[in-house]
């Protein structure tokens, strides 16, 4: 799932694509049919990233990326996200097993149900992060490398480093070229 891009905005309602940065803010453009672009001031804003939102656990913090992808993967019809209360919860008990029940509240269900939906149709909901591929390459490329040699190791007489003194350095006298 590659939700890199991908960011929810202070305030304004929906998930939008950030296309680039300019001196007045980030340029959004939103992921519905109207394709709104705007510019989200920078010292005003706040943006959180589909890609780093976490949901409190009981034991350690679950990454909404695993968790949209448990609810694509389950075989149950996921509820809408005006569905009440108890549905939510109980279908988030099967979704996310470890999450912590009285931090993560029902308001909080219904905004990752609500990207869900907005995001499920979208090809790069499908797609792989870039991240992991990038990162499966370099694993590679360590394996197939030659082993580096040792650094070589300096000479038994070499001077070892001095401490600069925590005297204050002394005013240079400069005199003028015209005697003055």
């Amino acid at each position: 799932m590659n939700l890199r891009g991908i960011v929810a905005v202070s305030g304004r309602p929906g998930l939008f694509k950030l296309v680039g940065q300019n001196k007045a803010g980030y340029v959004l453009e939103s992921l519905d049919a109207q394709k709104l672009k705007i510019v989200a001031n920078i010292s005003t804003t706040k943006l959180a990233s589909l890609e780093d939102i976490t949901i409190y656990g009981e034991d350690e913090e679950l990454k909404l990326t695993d968790v949209l992808a448990t609810i694509a993967a389950t075989k149950t019809s996921v509820p809408d996200a005006k569905a009440d209360g108890t549905t939510l919860k109980n279908f988030f008990l099967e979704v996310a097993p470890g999450h912590d029940q009285e931090k993560v509240y029902t308001s909080d269900m219904k905004k990752i149900l609500t990207w869900y939906h907005s995001l499920k149709d979208m090809p790069l909901f499908t797609e792989t992060a870039p991240s992991a591929e990038v990162e499966g390459v370099k694993a590679d490329d360590k394996l197939d490398a030659k082993p580096k040699a040792a650094p070589k190791a300096k000479p038994s007489n070499a001077k070892a480093p001095t401490a600069k003194s925590s005297a204050p350095a002394k005013k240079a006298s400069m005199t003028s070229k015209k005697g003055v």
